[in-house]
């Protein structure tokens, strides 16, 4: 069964930063959110740099090793803005991400602590693992669960794609099914709206976009101090339309607007 991505998206610099280094897009064929790292230079460069290289190609994937030579060549890009510029050296972005393979089915790709969760049959689950510093206490029982969204190193993560050739990216095949609702979301949403509070918005409305608006205004009423944004993904039945154009937020929406030559795809 072919599957396609209904999707919106809303990215907010919020109040405490200078700049939004929050990335996205959304299409029928795919969906990513990338977060630059806090602290380093140029996260919203290597954010929004990533994200275009990423949608360039448009739906050509035939499966994870297609996805993951894409994401290298994305992150060869960011070596390059490096070797143009060395004061950019340093500079690194999160990506979870989903995308549609050209035979119809869902792969992910996930580096860092943006986050995916899945809602089926109003049960929100997440989707993926943070590679942080605190999930590794956690995993090693050092931490308890409950603690780790206040603990004062929570935004130290432990992988990324900074353009280097040991970066690492973890691609696999969800369980992704007709029906579902899929959040990509920064640490900006996750570290403020716990699991109820998102499944209960993601329930809440209908429209894909409303529903990512809410989360980012809810995140921001709890006190949110970093960019904001959140993706949500409707998963229904039927073929991607692979020559749609993507639609950009945050950094990708402010760098890099070009015209891309879909007709291909």
């Amino acid at each position: 069964m072919a599957l396609r991505l209904i999707a919106g998206a809303v990215s907010d610099i919020g109040g405490f930063r200078s700049s939004n280094q929050d990335a996205a897009f959304i299409a029928p064929w795919g969906a990513a959110v990338a977060d630059g790292v806090g602290g380093g230079p140029s996260g919203d460069l290597a954010s929004a740099a990533l994200v275009h290289r990423l949608v360039a190609e448009g739906l050509r994937i035939a499966g994870p090793e297609d996805l993951i030579e894409r994401i290298r060549e994305a992150n060869w890009d960011l070596s390059a803005h490096v070797r143009r510029d060395p004061s950019l050296a340093g500079m690194a972005t999160t990506l979870t991400g989903m995308f549609v393979t050209v035979q119809g089915g869902v792969l992910m790709a996930h580096s860092g602590d943006s986050r995916a969760y899945r809602l089926r049959r109003a049960r929100l689950e997440r989707q993926t693992r943070d590679d942080s510093y605190v999930q590794a206490l956690v995993d090693s029982g050092l931490l308890e669960p409950a603690a780790a969204a206040s603990h004062p190193r929570r935004n130290l993560i432990t992988a990324s794609l900074g353009g280097g050739e040991g970066d690492s990216i973890a691609v696999f095949e969800p369980d992704a099914a007709d029906g579902d609702r899929w959040l990509l979301c920064s640490d900006g949403v996750s570290d403020y709206l716990d699991e109820e509070d998102l499944g209960l918005t993601l329930l809440r409305h209908r429209a894909p976009s409303d529903a990512a608006a809410a989360l980012v205004r809810e995140a921001l009423v709890n006190g949110s101090r970093d960019n904001l944004t959140a993706v949500v993904c409707d998963v229904r039945e039927g073929a991607a339309d692979g020559a749609s154009e993507p639609l950009f937020y945050g950094s990708a929406g402010e760098r890099f607007q070009e015209e891309f030559d879909l007709s291909a795809s």
